[in-house]
């Protein structure tokens, strides 16, 4: 909620940031204005989604030009919940990585096990298969791209 950002906020004005250092606080859709509005314009702000396609009839999706509309500059894709909560593939992470990049937005590109694969000792080989899904999608992008 708004109370949390801005404790964020303060938090974040609270000491020096170093200045070699970009810093990304990523909210909830509906907070992304608030967001920007309220942090300097030395830390970014990232969506914590966006579609494959800048519009269309995708009830409830963003695009990653409704991000920039509203001064943002970053998104997350490919989260682990809206990996397994939403089975959202390696395919479909792929493409909304390539349209947020094409679309001038930077993007947190997470890859990464579910505890099962972990204890399976499947790590590598899901870290790999994630990834190497999104390397065409990023292109030359490599600059504009977060691997977390």
């Amino acid at each position: 909620d708004k109370a949390q950002i801005a404790e964020i906020v303060a938090n974040l004005s609270k000491g020096p940031l170093d200045a070699d250092v970009e810093v990304v606080v990523g909210v909830p859709a509906i907070y992304l204005e608030y967001a920007r509005g309220i942090l300097p314009a030395t830390i970014g702000v990232a969506a914590q989604n966006s579609y494959k396609v800048s519009k269309g009839a995708f009830t409830g999706e963003i695009s990653p030009a409704m991000i920039r509309d509203v001064k943002c500059e970053w998104v997350i894709l490919g989260h682990s919940e809206r990996r397994t909560i939403f089975a959202e593939t390696d395919e479909l992470v792929a493409e909304k990585v390539g349209h947020a990049l094409e679309s001038g937005l930077k993007v947190i590109a997470c890859i990464g096990e579910t505890l099962q694969e972990r204890e399976a000792g499947k790590t590598e080989e899901v870290v790999f298969r994630q990834l190497k899904a999104m390397i065409g999608a990023i292109g030359n992008n490599w600059a504009n791209v977060v691997i977390a």
